[in-house]
């Protein structure tokens, strides 16, 4: 894969930016040599971490910005506000062309919408969805909508079917994903009328799409299918509730062995183990969510990450824009939109 492409970078968003961020430029270079960066924050600041990474420095060039969108700002706010902000000027960036996608740990909310704002919407894409993976135990699965959309209709889902299945081809590599629609039931009959025409549309049309039909709640954590395409309140609730339930386990974990001296004496010949199982539930190898379907790479980092959660979404954004993420979601919605017979099918629905 080749990883000469340019990113640039909202360097005053998130809990620990810009230390952060510069650090996680540091690791990503490593990774990613030919990679170049544009970092959009406080110059003096930014210039005074540089002096202290200089593997950071060699590939970074910084663009100062003024004004940094906090995690309070509403995004209507920014909207009007913000166009002076390291978010903003960083999405800019993208839309003239001198980066290929942009990065940021910063408000979830105005990032999207800013980036709706300038960069608009794939020609044929109604809306965009956030995508993100999660561990499951068949390896990782791909999940959206996780929050840009709380009410969908057919068109939407099919849409994020499309987007989904493109994105775990480029970022987890498997050269045919199976595509699912998260329900209450797996039964065709069951769901409400928007999942019930996206999976007649799905299973019927004439397309590169391993489409498996409809899961539910357990099929996540067991890794059913690669793509979980859902609205994004179900989608939103449904992740957190996977993030709650893992922090309850590793508590009880935690709790069961420190309540005695032989629970000791056993997590001491455990310990590699359980080293293996924290690092393949580390939220920050997952960090990374797309906002997919924008005419141009948008990666949002969670707002709490470190420099190495930083540097995994940074590989996000790299895979995505050097493998050409756009132009195969394009083309995958040409072979949608035309019947056999050339006949427009979403227009339909």
């Amino acid at each position: 894969m080749s990883s000469d492409v340019v990113l640039a970078l909202d360097a005053m968003g998130g809990d620990h930016a810009p230390d952060m961020v510069v650090e996680g430029v540091a690791i990503a270079a490593k990774r990613f040599p030919k990679a170049r960066f544009l970092l959009f924050g406080d110059e003096a600041r930014l210039t005074e971490l540089l002096a202290k990474h200089k593997a950071a420095a060699q590939v970074c060039s910084i663009r100062h910005a003024p004004d940094a969108v906090s995690g309070d700002d509403r995004p209507s706010q920014v909207l009007r506000t913000g166009r002076k902000s390291s978010m903003w000027l960083a999405i800019d960036a993208v839309s003239r062309g001198e980066a290929a996608g942009v990065v940021s740990a910063g408000n979830t909310g105005a990032l999207m919408a800013v980036a709706k704002f300038v960069l608009r919407t794939v020609p044929g894409i109604d809306r965009p969805a956030i995508a993100g993976l999660f561990p499951t135990q068949r390896g990782e699965t791909v999940m959206l909508d996780l929050g840009a959309n709380v009410d969908c209709n057919a068109n939407n889902l099919v849409e994020f079917a499309i987007m989904g299945e493109v994105f775990c081809r480029l970022v987890l590599g498997i050269d045919q994903p199976s595509v699912g629609i998260l329900n209450v039931g797996s039964e065709d009959l069951k769901g409400n009328s928007a999942v019930k025409t996206a999976h007649s549309v799905l299973k019927s049309h004439h397309m590169h799409l391993s489409f498996h039909g409809f899961v539910e709640g357990t099929d996540l954590g067991a890794g059913t299918v690669d793509v979980v395409v859902t609205d994004g309140f179900t989608g939103n609730v449904a992740l957190k509730t996977v993030e709650g339930t893992a922090k309850m386990f590793s508590h009880f974990l935690k709790e069961s062995l420190s309540n005695s001296w032989m629970a000791k004496l056993g997590y001491l010949f455990a310990r590699s183990a359980l080293h293996r199982l924290k690092m393949r539930a580390d939220p920050r190898r997952y960090n990374g969510a797309m906002f997919l379907g924008l005419n141009g790479i948008t990666v949002k980092s969670h707002g709490g990450t470190d420099a190495l959660g930083f540097a995994n979404a940074i590989g996000v954004a790299i895979d995505l824009a050097s493998q050409g993420f756009n132009d195969k979601i394009k083309e995958e919605l040409a072979h949608l939109a035309e019947e056999p017979n050339g006949q427009p099918q979403l227009a339909a629905l």
